[in-house]
């Protein structure tokens, strides 16, 4: 039986993980905490993503606990509507819409899916050989046929891999993340643009929402209180945006610099390691598709897995440096301070969304249609629309 070593126990790493279960492999995913223990609060899964989970049988899970969204779109920060669709128009448009759900809840869906036997915690990887396919870890040395590195934007494993590679690049925002109670507000999913400032709201399950909110700042500025940051920053923009934050616990509100691999890398492959997630093209949030292309990449890898991996970097590396590039795209016009720009941007925002009603959807189609490689008696993955390199 072949094995598989997996660097890390986020989302990438442990759909990869249990991919290459179901393909028969014999894996073991390391994580260097003493538990699983999410890293932030709301994930937003898209249609692509979702697709990508069905072939585990794991969609349907994640739809059910998940909260399905109505209405979303683009609001100024007075609340009025720029640009929005409804879930039943993406549904219509692409076969299923997005749900957003708590990262942990989904964290949970693949962990049951793996199976414990799989995980190994508390254990700390110091070094990759790729030529050999050999993962040296505090607990010795592991030896594999095929090593996952799932290690995250600040991977250690893509330094080993392409030494010269820039590394992370700061996006020039800082954001955060919290998850409020609902109590009797009511909401509705949008994401609110000002000068230089985003403030996004998600109901998930439970009656929880699920805000986040980005700002133009200086790598690595410290704030005492982020709620006060965040209160000075929105408390004068519409509702329910003033109220959620007097809900927000100030202990329990995440902030993180944004960095994204401006510089693509030249594969996603070296020897018999291969890249995934952030570790491989670590992107802005402005798309949402920071997980949900770590789910791809995983389908995808466990699709080629035991064949020659310069596959797996064909199939991936254009698509997710495109959207890299899109991503980043969409947080410059974020990042507008100017008044005459912003009320241009929205301007320009409002006279499409009237003249093309399709249009937040249309500007996403070649994300969101995305498909899962066709398995064939070959073993070849499709081609067409549907393929994975779309």
């Amino acid at each position: 039986m072949s094995k598989a070593v997996v660097i890390g126990g986020g989302i990438g790493g442990l759909t990869a993980g249990v991919a290459l279960v179901r393909k028969g492999w014999d894996v073991t995913v390391l994580e260097r905490a003493p538990k699983i223990d999410p890293v932030g609060s709301g994930l937003a899964i898209a249609s692509n993503a979702l697709r990508a989970l069905d072939t585990l049988d794991l969609g349907d899970p994640i739809r059910r606990l998940a909260r399905l969204q109505g209405q979303v779109g683009i609001r100024d920060e007075r609340g009025r509507w720029l640009v929005r669709t409804t879930g039943d128009d993406a549904e219509a448009r692409y076969g299923d819409s997005m749900v957003v759900t708590l990262r942990a809840t989904a964290m949970d869906v693949l962990l049951d899916a793996l199976g414990s036997g799989h995980l190994r915690l508390n254990t700390t990887v110091s070094g990759v050989d790729a030529g050999r396919g050999v993962v040296h870890t505090t607990d010795g040395d592991l030896e594999a046929d095929l090593i996952v590195a799932a290690d995250g934007i600040h991977s250690e494993t893509r330094r080993t891999l392409f030494p010269e590679h820039p590394g992370p690049a700061y996006a020039g925002v800082t954001a955060w993340r919290a998850l409020v109670p609902r109590g009797d507000l009511t909401i509705r999913s949008s994401e609110s643009w000002g000068r230089g400032l985003v403030f996004g709201v998600h109901l998930v399950a439970g009656d929880i929402v699920y805000v986040y909110a980005t700002d133009v700042s200086p790598a690595g500025a410290v704030h005492a209180d982020e709620r006060e940051e965040l209160v000075r920053r929105f408390g004068g923009w519409h509702e329910p945006i003033p109220a959620l934050l007097r809900g927000a616990d100030p202990a329990r509100i995440i902030r993180n610099d944004v960095y994204h691999l401006r510089t693509p890398l030249p594969a996603f492959h070296g020897g018999k390691v291969a890249l995934v997630g952030d570790a491989a093209h670590a992107m802005t949030p402005n798309l949402g598709q920071g997980a949900c292309q770590a789910i791809e990449d995983a389908i995808v890898l466990a699709h080629f897995a035991g064949g020659d991996l310069a596959a797996y970097t064909a199939a991936r590396l254009r698509r997710t440096s495109k959207i890299v590039r899109r991503s980043m795209s969409v947080c410059r016009m974020t990042k507008l301070r100017n008044p005459a720009a912003v009320w241009l941007r929205d301007l320009g925002m409002s006279a499409a969304a009237r003249l093309t009603p399709d249009v937040m959807l249309r500007s996403v189609d070649d994300l969101l249609r995305w498909r899962p490689p066709v398995e064939t008696g070959s073993g070849s993955e499709g081609r067409g629309p549907s393929a994975a390199h779309t």
